[in-house]
C-alpha cells in the first residue's frame, strides 16, 4: 500500500496527484491498524500490484511498517548513488531526491537507457505498456499480475519509468519484489 498525503476530498474524489514528498509503501497489516479507505482528513490509500510497481512509481519503503526493508534498500541506495553526506542518508534526504526526479518525469523528462543494461526490477515502457526485467527476462505489467514476452527483436533503447537513483540501487544489488505471476 503506498502513501502520498491526503489526495482527496471529503467525497473521496482524487483532487490532487500529491501533496508531500514523502512517497511510502507500507504493509498492509501493521499492529492490528485498521482503516477506513479515504477517511476524511487522513491520507488516501494507494494500492500497487508489487514491490517493482510501487518502485516504479517512485515510492519507497516506508521507515516505520518496514523498517528492515528500508534500512536494506537506504544502504544499497546510498552506496549505489555515492551518497555523501554525513553518515546514513536520511528518509527526508531519500526523499527530497526521489521527488526531483518524480518531478522530472512528470514533465516527460524521463531517461532513457539501453535494455540489456538494465537491472532486476527496473520497469520501462515499449509500446505504450510497462514492461520489467526479472532476473534475465522481460515482463510485460498489467493490472493482473505480468506475463513473459521475448527479447528478441526488442529495441536496443528504452524510456525508463523506475527513478534513475532506484535503478543504480537495483544494480547495486537491491532485489525488488515481483507479484507471484512473475514466477510463473
Amino acid at each position: 500500500m503506498g502513501n502520498r498525503g491526503v489526495l482527496h476530498n471529503s467525497k473521496r474524489e482524487i483532487t490532487r496527484q500529491f501533496k508531500a514528498s514523502a512517497w511510502i509503501t507500507c504493509l498492509l497489516e501493521f499492529k492490528g491498524r485498521q482503516r477506513e479507505l479515504m477517511s476524511p482528513g487522513a491520507y488516501t490509500e494507494l494500492f500497487f500490484l508489487d514491490e517493482v510497481t510501487a518502485f516504479a512509481a517512485g515510492h519507497r519503503p516506508c521507515a516505520e511498517c518496514r523498517r528492515t526493508r528500508y534500512n536494506e534498500f537506504r544502504d544499497i541506495w546510498q552506496e549505489a548513488n555515492a551518497w555523501t553526506g554525513d553518515g546514513n542518508v536520511r528518509a527526508p534526504e531519500l526523499d527530497k531526491v526521489l521527488h526531483e526526479e518524480r518531478l522530472a518525469a512528470n514533465k516527460r523528462v524521463t531517461w532513457t537507457t539501453r535494455l540489456d543494461e538494465l537491472p532486476h526490477g527496473a520497469m520501462f515502457l515499449l509500446n505504450n505498456e510497462a514492461h520489467a526485467i526479472c532476473g534475465d527476462r522481460v515482463l510485460v505489467w498489467s493490472f493482473a499480475g505480468y506475463c513473459e514476452v521475448s527479447r528478441e527483436n526488442g529495441p536496443d533503447m528504452v524510456e525508463v519509468l523506475t527513478p534513475r537513483s532506484v535503478v543504480k540501487a537495483f544494480a547495486g544489488g537491491f532485489k525488488s519484489e515481483f507479484h507471484p505471476s512473475a514466477m510463473s
